[in-house]
């Protein structure tokens, strides 16, 4: 006899979008950025932080992107990007690009 109880969800890919560039903001809006139960000291400055990078290293988003800044020709192999762009919404209900 095989239970049927609650299953666990597939954890969906957490895909990084595009690096920004050296001076710019990390743009985060994913939940799956902040861990709700512990803060872990901050890869960069050692500070506690509940913030995670797309690869879940603990990191305040202020030092990811200061250490873009710093480290542009390593900023590009992917250690901190930006969260993928959303899909756009349908524009069969009127809601286009505002212009």
């Amino acid at each position: 006899m095989t239970s049927r109880g609650r299953t666990k969800k597939e954890k969906q890919p957490f895909e990084p979008g595009l690096i920004p560039a050296p001076g710019h903001l990390l743009v985060w809006r994913d939940s799956r950025h902040f861990d709700h139960w512990q803060a872990l000291p901050c890869t960069l400055c050692g500070q506690p932080t509940p913030m995670r990078s797309h690869s879940e290293e603990p990191v305040h988003k202020a030092c990811a992107e200061d250490w873009i800044t710093a480290n542009p020709v390593e900023a590009r192999l992917g250690r901190f990007a930006s969260d993928l762009a959303p899909k756009p919404k349908s524009e069969s209900k009127g809601q286009g690009d505002h212009v």
